[in-house]
């Protein structure tokens, strides 16, 4: 059963997207091209060569998606901002393209007229391919003032209407997939550094963005700015085993608290400083793989955030698995851990995607105690199909969301 109509009075129904995923017209009306753009035009890069070139048609068809909206009776509808739409080189100074600052602007508008709520996040992984041909994009320390340019101007330009602002969602998967496997755009593997160095670029901007914000827009817009974090829960495969609960702790420790342990607590886990710093010690490196901040970084970083938004999927079972001296060093060895799933899971669609809704509660409650009961919005949840449907097939998609929402109200 469903515990719909049970939710506390101010509880907010939504749905997301994400403009590379839905926008299409990649070359159209002066957009310059993204590094997702740039990946997918590579042959083998995406499942079947899809690209986003056309997408949804969603910068054709708005209107249309908005009536949609409308017609679900969200209360708010999270998009995100191509960055090389309004900044086709991502440079505020080269040049500002007018016409995707006027799709944004419509969109908004239109949103509003249908009383929809506009939740907007800054990136959402389509990050200008000039800067990363010219600089190596999150590699580069460079990105801090390029992107808080980028903010600006769109708290400048939107911020009379939107109110709650994302800096970055799911930044994990930038820093692990763009450049630790090359899973993602850009598609560099740059292992056992490259996931490191993007995130720390990634922590300090969006810590830059908050104080911009703060400074010049906050007295004026009233808005609040947050950034949406996206993580597994690990489950110790024996509860009795300390060494399993240790494990599990490292791995939603290098998850989410690689990201969210600085911005709540002002600096990076102990766990992770202690593992990557032994690795690199055992590699025969002077310093460790990890960035660190200095003391005013952190001071700075600290309490940058005015509400957390969790992006959760699935589970994990963990347990203790030790990866000795490799030559060849890596994010995921570092961690000294080994994944896996319950064959009675619910099988996914794609193979990562097991419905685990009981996993949800317990990542909330580690937030929760973890980071002092931030105000948290769920930015992302859900589940693709299971087989390839040629008319609509949801009972699955019912079954999982259904499953994670009463794990929310609980």
């Amino acid at each position: 059963s469903f515990y719909y109509g049970t939710f506390p009075a101010g509880f907010l129904w939504g749905v997301g997207s994400s403009a590379y995923q839905t926008e299409g017209a990649w070359d159209k009306d002066g957009k310059g091209p993204s590094i997702w753009d740039a990946f997918t035009h590579k042959k083998g890069k995406a499942f079947r060569n899809e690209t986003g070139d056309s997408a949804c048609d969603g910068y054709y068809k708005v209107k249309d998606d908005i009536q949609l909206l409308k017609e679900l009776k969200v209360n708010h509808y999270l998009f995100s901002i191509s960055w090389p739409r309004i900044m086709p080189t991502g440079i505020k100074t080269e040049q500002l393209n007018e016409k995707g600052i006027q799709f944004y602007n419509d969109t908004i508008n239109s949103l509003l007229e249908n009383n929809i709520i506009p939740i907007v996040s800054l990136y959402h992984w389509d990050l200008p391919q000039v800067l990363q041909e010219k600089y190596g994009g999150w590699q580069n320390i460079s990105m801090i003032n390029y992107f808080n340019d980028y903010a600006n101007l769109c708290f400048e330009k939107f911020g009379d209407r939107v109110k709650h602002w994302i800096t970055f969602s799911n930044p994990w998967a930038v820093a692990e997939k763009g450049y630790e496997t090359g899973e993602h755009a850009p598609g560099l593997k740059l292992g056992g550094c490259g996931a490191y160095k993007a995130a720390h670029h990634i922590i300090k901007t969006h810590a830059k963005v908050w104080h911009s914000y703060n400074n010049t827009w906050r007295s004026e817009q009233q808005g609040m700015v947050g950034i949406s974090l996206t993580s597994d829960w690990g489950e110790p495969v024996d509860p009795h085993s300390q060494t399993d609960r240790d494990a599990a702790e490292r791995y939603i420790q290098f998850h989410l608290g690689w990201f969210a342990n600085p911005i709540y607590r002002g600096d990076y886990p102990e766990i992770m400083k202690k593992y990557v710093g032994r690795k690199s010690a055992q590699q025969g490196l002077g310093t460790s793989r990890l960035p660190t901040f200095s003391v005013q970084e952190k001071t700075y970083i600290k309490g940058t955030s005015d509400f957390l938004g969790i992006g959760h999927f699935t589970t994990r079972y963990v347990m203790q698995k030790s990866f000795p001296f490799l030559k060849v060093s890596s994010y995921h060895t570092d961690r000294d851990l080994a994944e896996l799933v319950d064959p009675k899971w619910p099988a996914p669609g794609p193979k990562w995607l097991y419905s685990v809704p009981w996993g949800f509660r317990r990542l909330l409650n580690f937030i929760k105690t973890q980071y002092g009961n931030p105000l948290i919005y769920v930015t992302e949840n859900g589940v693709s199909e299971k087989v390839q449907c040629t008319q609509l097939c949801d009972e699955w998609r019912i079954e999982y969301l259904k499953g994670y929402i009463n794990e929310i109200l609980k």
